[in-house]
């Protein structure tokens, strides 16, 4: 299996395009990839936690943390506990901005540091001027992948409240009357439900971010062409979906224990989905390159 090579880097004079792409809403083009490709950028993930490992294990060490300091606030309060996984799920790929800005050092063979990170969440200030069209486009897409996240919970705190032969307050009354019921479809309607909506949040968000990171894309050029990514390759598609979905339950139910590593490997593997699905050579880049190390 091969992997996309960086892109050159642009000139200036390549920013003028930019704003023409973004007034035509041109989307870069999908590149083809194998079917098990996947399962690759999962070992490219691994490989990138071994290159920076503590700081890549420290960001999976605070979702650990604060996901057990959630649990422990909520552990008698279902729909409170409910929030929190899912606002994991669907926020994650706003809150691994800087595994992505790693993989990209990586990459370049740029220094991986504190710097890095630091500049990662605070050097859009510099980019205001240049580029007021784009430059609240990670406030936005976090907005949005936030909205949808709460959309689920209050679905799902609906469809079990009206369905439920009794009220569920904690997470055993849950189990005990929803997912070991016998007299009821509730739990497989309310697993149909969770897919229908997760499936667009996915198609949305499978390369955007790392692309807004990355490239003078807007938010909607982004979400387009993370549909553009899931309509070409759907299988493959499915098969991420699945092994995200996969591998962030058994993080949770380890007791968070296993996002340590789950959450950097993920992160990383991101990018390189990213990097293998979208061409973006004649795509401006939106932070200027280091010195190589």
């Amino acid at each position: 299996m091969t992997h996309a090579s960086p892109p050159p880097q642009h000139s200036p004079n390549s920013t003028p395009d930019s704003s023409t792409r973004r007034g035509r809403l041109n989307l870069p083009c999908v590149l083809p990839i194998d079917g098990k490709q996947p399962l690759y950028w999962l070992y490219l993930g691994l490989k990138d936690i071994c290159h920076s490992p503590w700081l890549s294990l420290a960001h999976g060490l605070l979702m650990a943390m604060g996901g057990g300091l959630i649990t422990w606030l909520a552990h008698d309060r279902f729909w409170l506990l409910a929030s929190a996984v899912s606002g994991f799920l669907v926020v994650a790929p706003v809150l691994a901005t800087s595994l992505y800005a790693m993989s990209r050092a990586i990459e370049r063979n740029e220094a991986v540091n504190l710097r890095l990170l630091f500049k990662t969440w605070t050097q859009w200030q510099t980019l205001q001027n240049n580029e007021p069209v784009s430059y609240w486009c990670l406030v936005r897409f976090g907005l949005l992948l936030g909205l949808a996240g709460t959309g689920w919970v209050l679905t799902s705190s609906a469809l079990i409240t009206l369905l439920a032969p009794v009220p569920v307050h904690t997470p055993m009354d849950f189990i005990r009357h929803v997912v070991l019921s016998p007299d009821s479809y509730l739990f497989e309607l309310w697993l149909a439900l969770g897919g229908l909506m997760a499936a667009p949040v996915f198609a949305s968000s499978v390369v955007a971010m790392p692309l807004l990171l990355d490239r003078q894309l807007n938010t909607l050029q982004a979400v387009l062409t993370s549909w553009k990514v899931v309509l070409t390759h759907p299988m493959p598609m499915v098969l991420w979906a699945f092994l995200i979905m996969g591998l962030s339950m058994v993080g949770i139910l380890s007791l968070f224990i296993g996002l340590i590593v789950i959450v950097p490997m993920l992160g990383h593997a991101s990018w390189h989905a990213y990097r293998d699905l979208v061409d973006t050579h004649d795509v401006p880049e939106r932070m200027p390159r280091q010195e190589a190390v």
